[in-house]
């Protein structure tokens, strides 16, 4: 795995936003060069500025509101979502070489359905809920500035799977049909037939270190996947065979992400392809549940 210190011209890294999950990922393979911003500075913009003056580079977590209190279609999230990007959207722009960062989710796409082609950066635009509406939102303002000095990537990442730094329980469907299988069945949204893409945490990581290592000339989007994909009803048979457990399918589908992403992009763009596959997630997942 690609470690920050390893970069050449290494600089700090500032993380805004920080959720509690991919957040510390990346802020562990930053090292000492992560510089993570609290809430409270990016109302002070003396402090924020004084934050980013060390660094190269900033991560902005663009998927959702953390606090865990909000749903992603309140409108409450919308306006904090605004309220915690606006702030990095000024400093950026006062400062004089920095390298911006989104990382999102692949909801401001349309629902996948089978047949269409696999996400990538040409990808309709069409987001679903009201997060997805913010994560736009801060998505086309830093594009819409990005220069060869502040260049901009946006990362919008398929379903993201693993264990947090500080241990279980994990994140993710495969971490929930884990912990739920001890019960005697799993809750499988819709009828089974949709697809998923899951990738590992670890890996994502990877495509942002890979990134930050060789920014664009000036912007780009790229989709996180393994780009494999999986129909629900066969990855629910996998959770039978290895659990025992039962199916219950007709869950809901409305914060679900279907779909494959064209893993060939990110090959193209970062020479690296998302490693992690299916089964050690499954495994990983397994063994988190029964700590």
């Amino acid at each position: 795995m690609c470690k920050h210190g390893d970069m050449p011209g290494n600089m700090s890294v500032a993380i805004t936003a920080a959720d509690g999950f991919v957040a510390p990922w990346i802020a562990e393979m930053l090292g000492e060069d992560a510089i993570i911003v609290p809430d409270e500075a990016l109302m002070q913009p003396l402090v924020l500025d004084a934050m980013l003056t060390p660094c190269k580079s900033l991560i902005h977590i663009n998927s959702t509101v953390s606090d865990g209190l909000l749903g992603r279609d309140d409108r409450e999230t919308m306006l904090k979502m605004r309220e915690r990007s606006r702030p990095v959207l000024d400093a950026v722009g006062r400062h004089g070489r920095l390298h911006l960062m989104l990382v999102g989710t692949l909801r401001v796409h349309p629902q996948w359905e089978e047949g269409e082609p696999y996400y990538g950066s040409d990808s309709t635009i069409a987001p679903r809920d009201v997060a997805a509406e913010a994560q736009l939102w801060m998505e086309e303002m830093s594009l819409e500035q990005a220069t060869p000095e502040r260049p901009v990537s946006v990362i919008r990442a398929s379903n993201v799977q693993g264990v947090p730094i500080n241990g279980p329980p994990g994140n993710g469907l495969l971490h929930k049909w884990a912990e739920e299988s001890p019960i005697g069945w799993i809750n499988v949204p819709g009828d089974g037939s949709d697809f998923k893409d899951f990738v590992h945490v670890q890996d994502l990581v990877e495509c942002i270190m890979r990134c930050l290592s060789d920014p664009p000339p000036t912007r780009e989007s790229i989709a996180v996947g393994s780009g494999k994909g999986i129909q629900l009803s066969e990855l629910a048979q996998i959770y039978t065979q290895m659990t025992g457990c039962e199916n219950e399918f007709g869950q809901q589908v409305e914060q679900e992400v279907f779909g494959i992403v064209d893993a060939s992009e990110i090959e193209m763009r970062l020479g690296f392809r998302p490693a992690i596959s299916l089964e050690e997630m499954i495994r990983e997942a397994l063994e988190a549940a029964s700590q």
